[in-house]
């Protein structure tokens, strides 16, 4: 993982094989979370059992200035390309800092039995040339006992005046054979498609399942969705607070083969299920601040039927 460490309390500071900074965080059950801190990217979640529930390409670039691929990316103050900045903003290129005096919560976020590490963006004299707004971006990552990965991101207006911006966990999950996956929990609901210039459709399926490439932004999603992998009968739980969308994303054989840092066949391994609010921007007035919460969990399939009527812990 890294060739120099420095212990911290709940978290340890590591290098990676470039020199960039890493923050380790273990529960006491065996479960780990690495995140790095170019990009404030988890990069690693690993069970108790030490699998890998997080998809990372081997052709991934681990090298800044460029955005790793996979893991949970951040993408602030823009998603995609809805906009004049770099492809899904500038925050997932960017080096964040440890913030060791985080102020608290506003909300009960129960931080007890939960290893956790804070984590700071601010902009720099380069970011407010090319989107002018004075911003705090805060980042805690938290494990539970039970290996529960949590992330909440709070972003405030230190600005003179009003701004808007869009907010996403560009979330690889790590799945043993996309044509055996299914998405429980958003059926109905409109999304935009973004193959089909963001064209509204109606969800018309049981469950979203995989065929070819899908980019879609499912709008008004509720609180908790399952991502089913029938091969290892495993089930993540997706529990999203301050964010309204779902972005489902997977490649498929014809666009992977035009990304460089992705493998030809990699994307039968992936999914992305991005909890983001991207359809509407969040506009924050001066001094106000903003809120979203991801909880994933991974789940025995036989024991997931009750998360989607019962959400439960979030």
């Amino acid at each position: 993982m890294g060739h120099c460490s420095e212990q911290r309390t709940g978290f340890e500071v590591t290098k990676d094989w470039n020199g960039a900074d890493q923050v380790a965080i273990r529960s006491p059950r065996g479960a780990s979370v690495r995140v790095c801190l170019h990009g404030g990217q988890v990069v690693s979640w690993r069970n108790h059992r030490g699998e890998e529930l997080l998809f990372s390409s081997s052709k991934a670039i681990f090298k800044p200035p460029k955005a790793t691929r996979g893991g949970i990316p951040i993408c602030f103050p823009q998603f995609a390309n809805c906009g004049t900045l770099e492809q899904h903003g500038f925050a997932r290129n960017k080096i964040w800092a440890i913030d060791d005096e985080a102020p608290p919560l506003n909300y009960g976020d129960n931080n007890n039995n939960k290893a956790s590490v804070d984590l700071l963006l601010k902009p720099s004299e380069d970011d407010l040339k090319c989107w002018p707004h004075c911003f705090e971006l805060r980042l805690r990552v938290s494990l539970s006992m039970d290996g529960d990965l949590s992330l909440i991101s709070r972003v405030r207006n230190v600005n003179g005046k009003p701004f808007s911006f869009a907010f996403a966990y560009h979330t690889h999950l790590s799945v043993s054979d996309i044509s055996e996956v299914r998405i429980e929990g958003l059926e109905t609901l409109d999304y935009l498609d973004n193959l089909s210039q963001r064209e509204r459709f109606t969800e018309q399926g049981d469950a979203i399942t995989f065929e070819s490439e899908v980019d879609r932004v499912y709008v008004g999603c509720p609180g908790v969705i399952a991502v089913l992998d029938h091969e290892k009968k495993r089930t993540f739980i997706v529990r999203k607070e301050g964010l309204p969308d779902i972005v489902v994303w997977n490649p498929w054989e014809k666009k992977s083969k035009t990304m460089t840092d992705f493998g030809d066949d990699e994307y039968k391994q992936m999914l992305c299920v991005d909890a983001a609010a991207v359809e509407r921007a969040i506009t924050l007035k001066p001094g106000e601040e903003w809120t979203g919460k991801l909880e994933l969990s991974a789940v025995a399939s036989t024991n997931c039927s009750d998360h989607l009527d019962h959400p439960g812990r979030l």
